[in-house]
């Protein structure tokens, strides 16, 4: 057993990983420094939910793994140590009340990030943990696979152990910037290619700039690639000038950005109704049946906005007044099919500059999923979105930096509460 050090636990980045890493050590180590570049704490997080904050969600520990996808057996023993009652239970013990008004989504009870970025700086302040704020880590040295000191813009810093937390590429307008990539890198870990997410998309059809007044609920989206018809979401969606955002957007572009590498264009089918041809062929029968004066504009507006069903007529040139019995058959047939399936292009995004997340990251291989901490170098461990693990929109994203900084700083205990080095 190594003797107890006196040098600081060191974490880089105060957001929601950041912070709990932060707290989490400082309940068994005494010097604990968090060093973040901006002047002030949680930029992110400040953001994060439309300043809402989103905090997590209710599905059990399983569910939620499973909607990471393929990473997900990666985040299983995160979760299994600090899941989303662990979380809210940490929030309650800091003064802050959550609650789920639509009985998934977990808010603090003002709906305002700012309850909990002044609990978690108050409650830093009691642990008396500080924040050095305006410093930017240039390099890190290491001796025999360990940690010795880091440099920075206001000097080096000698460290015990140091802990990761920089975040990705989302939010560039925030500070993001790749920074925690680089030196991972240096250290030997390899950084999976990494591509922006949860952000609109730019479609190839223009009509959209029509239609962007309104909310569509629960429309699906799926990628008309036969290799990849599997990827799909569903959720409310919004006509942008430019193309469509929206909670199925957000969970819909970290599918998206990755095929940009293969193709320079990506078919899209939007299903607005969820009916099949058939289905809605009978919902107009009904329609027709029951006011058999209404025009064809009168029944579509019964199904979708105002906006969206005249462009769909001037689309297809329907004249609006007519009933639907007096529509060709041609024009019935190809409205139906429009309505079943709506085809869009996606052709670009903005980049990390409006994206929430990254893509990719630091490869899970080289990091202990019990621990997060690297197996490469002894003292370094890593959490929080700097790490190749993305999730869906419903607070997926923040719940795995709370889990994922809770287990990182906590691994290198022994049964004295005491922190040691290899």
């Amino acid at each position: 057993m190594g003797t107890i050090q006196i040098k600081p636990i060191i974490i880089v980045g105060s957001g929601a990983a950041g912070i709990m890493a932060a707290i989490r050590a400082k309940k068994h180590y005494d010097k604990v420094i968090i060093l973040e570049q901006n002047n002030e704490l949680g930029k992110k997080l400040k953001a994060t939910g439309g300043g809402k904050c989103n905090l997590t969600n209710t599905l059990d520990d399983e569910s939620f793994i499973k909607s990471f996808g393929k990473n997900g057996k990666f985040i299983r023993d995160v979760i299994y140590q600090f899941n989303s009652q662990d979380l809210r239970d940490f929030f309650q013990s800091i003064g802050v009340q959550t609650h789920c008004p639509d009985g998934f989504r977990v808010f603090p009870h003002t709906h305002s990030s700012s309850t909990i970025i002044n609990a978690l700086k108050n409650y830093l302040d009691r642990l008396n943990i500080p924040i050095l704020y305006n410093t930017i880590v240039k390099d890190i040295k290491t001796e025999n696979n360990n940690i010795k000191y880091i440099t920075t813009n206001q000097g080096d810093i000698e460290c015990s152990y140091l802990i990761l937390a920089t975040g990705g590429l989302g939010y560039q307008t925030l500070g993001a910037t790749g920074k925690g990539h680089i030196l991972a890198q240096k250290l030997g870990h390899k950084i999976t290619s990494v591509y922006p997410a949860m952000m609109p998309l730019f479609t190839k059809e223009k009509w959209v700039a029509n239609c962007t007044a309104d909310t569509i609920p629960k429309v699906t989206i799926y990628v008309d690639i036969k290799k990849y018809k599997k990827l799909t979401a569903t959720g409310d969606l919004i006509f942008t000038k430019k193309g469509i955002r929206g909670p199925v957007v957000l969970d819909f572009a970290r599918e998206i950005t990755p095929l940009f590498d293969k193709y320079d264009s990506i078919p899209i089918i939007v299903q607005l109704l969820n009916k099949t041809e058939d289905e809605i062929i009978q919902i107009f029968k009904q329609l027709s049946q029951k006011n058999p004066h209404n025009t064809i504009l009168d029944h579509l507006k019964t199904l979708l906005p105002l906006s969206l069903s005249n462009e769909f007529l001037e689309l297809l040139e329907i004249n609006p007044t007519l009933t639907y019995k007096n529509i060709k058959g041609s024009k019935k047939d190809q409205l139906i099919k429009l309505l079943a399936k709506t085809p869009l292009t996606i052709i670009g995004h903005d980049g990390f500059k409006q994206a929430m997340i990254t893509r990719g990251g630091v490869s899970l291989k080289d990091i202990d999923p019990k621990t997060m901490k690297s197996k490469i170098i002894n003292n370094l461990s890593f959490c929080g979105e700097l790490i190749d693990i993305d999730g869906p929109c419903g607070g997926y994203n923040l719940q795995w930096a709370f889990s994922s900084g809770y287990v990182a700083g906590l691994w290198n205990l022994d049964f004295t509460g005491n922190f040691f080095t290899s």
